[in-house]
């Protein structure tokens, strides 16, 4: 059913049932960003594959779904938010099949970034909607239900994608979005008006989004295969020399653009840098960590796969209990205060994890996730509504598409940076052991490309004599959770860095001074002050 294309609240009469409809397909973006983590050492083992690729496979979703966002934010605008929303989740279930169907972890990564442009209709889609719908108390309510399935898909995806990877195998990790996009669709058809906005102009800023995906691209190749070729390798060195002048030049054809893709007016806001900033790092740290700590578990602990899902759960704990709190404090305090205050809470969950060790407890591991979470949770609210309520209004569906963006590229800059961290101490570690062992320089290379105890691992170790191979088993064991401890120490101290960025950045609210997000009410695109994730 078609209504006006108008941004103006509309009662309509099945809003909470399309509500679900709309949360369910972000939803799956959501959990399609959280629960590839467990089902890659059987991914690793299935296709005998390198680290760096298995982190394309994670990475690639991320990357296309954060450079794109904006752009096809924009296209909801255009043609309609409804029409997008269902474009994607068709588009999300269609390339969902070559990820399913994958012969090699080369159509893996392809299925996996083809999704992420579905991804990038869906999320910006799904927020606009809700304001057409809701008003008041009731569309502060549906953008909290945003927000808890935003946060419930990162958290529960890794627990949840234990349980299938075990039970029917890790494709079907893929081929469970076709029946869920065909429900969400009928659903939203039948339940959820469409809107549009008419004063849109229709040019996109191509040559802009063409840097910034460019840049993003160059940077994350870099980080992911320079552990592996050498930082100093001339590949490397140009992805970020490239990476530089792509972004340099982003910023000038921004600054030039008759329709922008991003306005650079936004960066002169400091709450609005404040609150992207801690995003970033609240998205960098957890991605990374969660990536880490399941590879952790189930090879050097030897959990299963539902086993790992599960002990990752403390930190969605901990995350809920303190997403409310978060919000109040915004309300009284502004959002500084919350932000700065979780981001030390969650450095000092880091700090926990610091301590690591092959004989660690799961209480211990337990702990220290609830910290994370706790401190997470403090940071989740406020800098959602900070960065679209506190900015001029012209520029609230801007800035809510670069928050989001944010969310995503953090996330796999988060997995990259933190993997080639925890690879350069691994290979520290356990190179006395490795060259002494008698392995070729092949075999050699080919155990420190490869994830510890996968079946490429345990295939370049194979000519061993038992004893020696146990004994390097063991010494690739112990140097990676030595890996994986010292990469938390240096995230909580990169994390502290960023919370004194955001203390000194982000200005505090003036005693009796009014929110202007408060006010401000919901930007031209139709996307409120308050977002999500």
């Amino acid at each position: 059913m078609n209504e006006p294309s108008s941004n103006s609240p509309v009662a309509a009469p099945h809003r909470w049932v399309s509500l679900t409809a709309i949360c369910t397909a972000a939803g799956m973006v959501w959990l399609a960003f959280g629960d590839l983590g467990v089902a890659i050492p059987q991914i690793a083992n299935e296709f005998s594959t390198s680290l760096s690729n298995l982190q394309w496979v994670n990475n690639a979703f991320s990357l296309v779904t954060g450079a794109l966002v904006i752009a096809l934010g924009k296209f909801g605008d255009l043609f309609g938010r409804r029409r997008m929303l269902q474009l994607g989740v068709l588009l999300l279930a269609l390339f969902s099949v070559p990820a399913a169907l994958a012969p090699d972890v080369r159509w893996l990564v392809i299925g996996r970034a083809l999704m992420g442009v579905g991804a990038a209709l869906i999320l910006p889609a799904s927020l606009a909607l809700i304001p057409p719908e809701f008003s008041g108390k009731a569309e502060t309510v549906a953008f909290g239900v945003w927000q808890a399935v935003a946060w419930g898909g990162l958290s529960i995806g890794p627990a949840l994608s234990g349980v299938i990877t075990v039970g029917l195998g890790w494709r079907w990790l893929f081929w469970i979005n076709l029946p869920l996009a065909a429900l969400t669709f009928v659903v939203v058809q039948a339940t959820t008006p469409e809107s549009r906005d008419d004063k849109a102009t229709r040019t996109i800023d191509w040559l802009g989004l063409g840097a910034i995906v460019l840049a993003a691209f160059a940077l994350l190749y870099a980080l992911t295969e320079g552990p592996s070729v050498g930082w100093g390798d001339p590949l490397i060195v140009a992805l970020f020399a490239a990476t530089v002048v792509l972004s340099v030049g982003w910023w000038f054809i921004e600054r030039r653009a008759p329709e922008p893709l991003v306005d650079l007016r936004l960066f002169r806001i400091r709450a609005y840098n404040g609150a992207l900033t801690a995003n970033l790092t609240m998205n960098f740290t957890f991605a990374g960590l969660s990536f880490l700590l399941v590879l952790w578990l189930e090879n050097a602990r030897g959990y299963s796969a539902v086993e790992a899902g599960v002990l990752m759960l403390p930190a969605t704990v901990g995350v809920f209990l303190c997403i409310p709190l978060g919000g109040r404090l915004d309300n009284r305090w502004g959002g500084r205060l919350p932000s700065v205050v979780g981001l030390v809470v969650a450095s000092a969950g880091l700090f926990i994890l610091g301590f690591l060790g092959t004989r660690s407890s799961t209480a211990y591991l337990a702990v220290a996730l609830i910290v994370i979470g706790l401190g997470l949770g403090l940071v989740s609210t406020p800098v959602a509504n900070t960065a679209v309520g506190e900015v001029p209004i012209e520029l609230a569906g801007a800035a809510a598409g670069v928050f989001k963006m944010s969310s995503m590229l953090g996330g796999a800059l988060g997995v990259a940076v933190l993997t080639a961290i925890a690879r350069a101490f691994t290979t520290q570690e356990a190179a006395g052991v490795i060259d002494a062992s008698g392995l070729t320089q092949a075999q050699i290379s080919q155990v420190r490309r490869a994830l510890v105890n996968s079946s490429s691992f345990r295939e370049a170790i194979a000519s061993l004599p038992t004893g020696l191979r146990h004994t390097v088993v063991q010494a690739a064991i112990e140097a990676f959770s030595s890996g994986v401890a010292d990469t938390m120490a240096i995230t909580a101290f990169l994390a502290l860095a960023a919370t004194v960025v955001v203390y000194f950045l982000w200005p505090r609210r003036r005693k009796g001074a009014a929110d202007p997000g408060r006010a401000a009410g919901a930007g031209p695109s139709g996307t409120s002050r308050r977002s999500a994730q």
